[in-house]
């Protein structure tokens, strides 16, 4: 698993990577994160982690998130860029003048049209089960964005800790 990993790494656009770091500049703009199945929990794991950063987010569907608006954005995790679940919010989240971004394998894809920036995670053979490879490389590269993110924290470990649950 983790020579795919490496592999998809090293095809990895650092562009694109680097449009969707820029795109979480603003430590004041609301995130909604969004994702089905396995894409979902990852979504939710990071939503987390900027959370525990500071920012301003919520998981769609949850019954805390409110609406989307103008200023906003939604993130969106899809391998196919096809659920139409994920697609319908998109084109919501765009007709209310939020910015999307996602991370799909399928650069192509209905998704990946909407949306305002795409990270598209190269995802070729594996030997895993299902989209396990492209679900295990969104986790790792949203958490990159949050370590270059924390880079401009000062004590970020400690900020985390702080924001980090209590409730356990």
């Amino acid at each position: 698993m983790g020579q795919e990993i490496a592999e998809l790494f090293s095809r990895l656009d650092a562009e694109a990577f680097a449009k969707v770091v820029s795109a979480f500049a603003d430590p004041k703009q609301r995130w909604f994160f969004s994702g089905q199945g396995r894409s979902g929990l990852v979504a939710q794991m990071a939503a987390m982690r900027f959370m525990h950063i500071g920012r301003t987010v919520h998981f769609v569907g949850e019954v805390s998130a409110p609406s989307i608006r103008t200023g906003d954005a939604l993130l969106v995790i899809s391998g196919s860029g096809e659920t139409p679940v994920s697609v319908g919010f998109a084109r919501i989240a765009s007709q209310e003048g939020a910015k999307v971004v996602t991370l799909t394998h399928k650069p192509k894809a209905t998704l990946a049209g909407l949306a305002d920036i795409v990270l598209p995670v190269p995802v070729a053979t594996t030997e895993q089960f299902g989209g396990s490879l492209f679900e295990q490389s969104c986790l790792l590269l949203l958490d990159s964005v949050i370590l270059a993110l924390a880079r401009d924290l000062p004590d970020a470990h400690k900020i985390m800790q702080h924001r980090h649950t209590n409730l356990q």
